[in-house]
């Protein structure tokens, strides 16, 4: 390849797909990302390996999935060499970019010590402007008083203000002034990730009487059993009478859609008004998805319902197909070798996800390769059940606010404002995390199986949120077989192949499995 082309991946945190209105959600969500899509291609069916932070962006700068990984929860001490051979931002820096991370890490990487430039953020915590301080310091105060909760009116501070705005504001300042070409920039906001905080005109842009009624609420935890129904109890015990407000928290989530939308338009007009866009590859995804008041539930911590796992995606650059909706099914584990193929490198050992280069650029691919899907969730082991959970109490999950939080040296006298909300809960717990949960979809049906409860096989037609396991069901017998025999396939396929020894292995092009 004469030119390396630019490369900048757009990450948002817990934004699951069907709230766009890229996917069909009748209310303006995302216009941005609609016409995003028609200067490229869009995918229909793109999933997360896992709807936990860590284990799924490891999953994207590796290609591999968490079980070969290793990593399963957001809490780890590091990566072992074994567990990877190389990843994306290593292979991008041996080929002379220069690298850049803006926004929320989450993951093995350091990027002060990796990257060519780092400007982080966290989700109460923005990188402050010396020319701004007293403004970012006291946004970070309000944050932090909120403390991952609902806000009830709008932000007091202005959309300039919040994270998606800035982080903009420093990609293109970063693409301006010290980015030479050719450059990798990952901007990673922190959001629609709870605190569900937007300012106006943003807070009742999609106000909460005006939104479609949601599809199932706590009553759908009957059917979905435990640990469902004890997360929703640990949910009640911190925020008591919560979900008597799932419309307010709906709303705040659309509106913090639009406000990244906006913020992605800008990035996106900036790179075309600088003559960029003709040798710049736009990727925009999410790390996972988020419960929203499905089932009576916030954030994510059960599970592999849809809201959690399907996750959005769209990449424009040159030579990728405009104007296309893909209906194949993709992962986050694909973008890694997709930009191997993209730049002409050979893929890395232990590397499990495939090249999407040929279905970007209309060239002919393996379509069976691409009928199914597979994700995973819990850090093994025997999982908590219902008649020994007990042993592990909702008090165990609450997360009570320090006199300190994560905040920066300089702000370490700071204490959270009188009445401040100082108690939420950690999703991602003993319980909740605990087993294993396996899934395979394939068209319209998925198998799940959990290790606490068996399997479980459902139309997604028929029946999108999961609730009539159809797993005994007179006359599915064969449907049941087909999945059962892709889920197994997928466990086959994503087994560890490292620490690479002396036999070589076998691979085709694309890392397909199929010819």
């Amino acid at each position: 390849m004469a030119e390396k082309p630019n490369l900048i991946i757009i990450m948002t945190d817990q934004q699951r797909a069907d709230l766009m209105s890229l996917y069909g959600f009748p209310l303006a969500t995302t216009p941005a990302l609609e016409e995003m899509a028609t200067q490229g291609t869009c995918f229909r069916h793109a999933y997360t390996p896992t709807p936990v932070c860590v284990p799924a962006r490891i999953s994207l700068f590796t290609g591999r999935f968490p079980r070969a990984h290793g990593i399963r929860c957001n809490h780890f001490r590091g990566l072992e060499e074994t567990r990877f051979k190389d990843d994306l931002l290593r292979v991008l820096k041996r080929l002379g970019y220069f690298t850049a991370l803006i926004g929320k890490n989450h993951t093995y990487i350091n990027p002060a010590k990796e990257m060519d430039c780092a400007i982080e953020f966290s989700h109460l915590v923005g990188h402050i402007r010396p020319e701004h301080r007293a403004e970012d310091e006291a946004f970070d105060r309000w944050m932090v008083d909120l403390f991952f909760g609902v806000a009830e009116a709008p932000t007091p501070f202005p959309a300039a203000l919040q994270y998606p705005t800035r982080i903009v504001d420093h990609t293109i300042e970063v693409i301006e002034r010290r980015a030479p070409e050719p450059f990798f920039a990952w901007v990673s906001f922190p959001e629609p990730h709870n605190p569900y905080q937007v300012p106006e005109p943003y807070f009742d842009m999609f106000p909460p009487d005006t939104l479609p009624e949601r599809a199932c609420g706590p009553k759908a935890l009957a059917a979905k059993g435990f640990p469902w129904d004890w997360l929703h109890g640990l949910i009640e015990h911190c925020h008591p009478g919560y979900d008597l407000r799932w419309r307010r928290l709906r709303s705040n989530y659309c509106g913090m859609l639009r406000l990244i939308d906006d913020q992605v338009r800008r990035l996106i007009d900036y790179i075309d008004s600088r003559g960029l866009g003709n040798r710049t590859h736009v990727i925009f995804l999410s790390d996972h998805g988020d419960f929203v008041g499905d089932y009576g539930l916030m954030r994510k911590g059960v599970g592999l319902a849809e809201c959690l796992v399907r996750v959005p995606f769209a990449w424009r650059g040159p030579g990728v197909m405009e104007g296309i909706m893909r209906d194949d099914f993709v992962s986050l584990t694909d973008i890694f070798p997709t930009v191997c193929d993209l730049l002409g490198v050979d893929l890395p050992e232990g590397v499990q996800g495939r090249s999407l280069w040929p279905m970007l650029t209309g060239k002919p691919y393996p379509k069976t390769e691409f009928e199914s899907i597979y994700a995973e969730y819990g850090f093994g082991g025997l999982p908590w059940r219902e008649a020994g959970a007990e042993g592990f109490t909702w008090d165990q999950s609450v997360i009570t606010q320090p006199e300190t939080f994560l905040m920066k040296p300089d702000m370490s006298d700071y204490r959270p404002a009188a009445g401040a909300s100082r108690k939420t809960f950690d999703e991602l717990n003993s319980v909740t995390l605990s087993g294993s949960v396996k899934m395979a979809r394939k068209g319209s049906w998925k198998l799940i199986y959990n290790f606490a409860g068996g399997l479980e096989l459902y139309n997604l037609n028929t029946d999108p949120y999961e609730l009539h396991n159809l797993i005994d069901e007179e006359g599915l017998s064969s449907k049941r077989e087909e999945l059962e025999l892709e889920l197994i396939r997928w466990l086959v396929r994503t087994e560890d192949q490292l620490p690479f020894d002396r036999y070589r292995m076998k691979r085709l092009p694309g890392n397909y499995a199929k010819p």
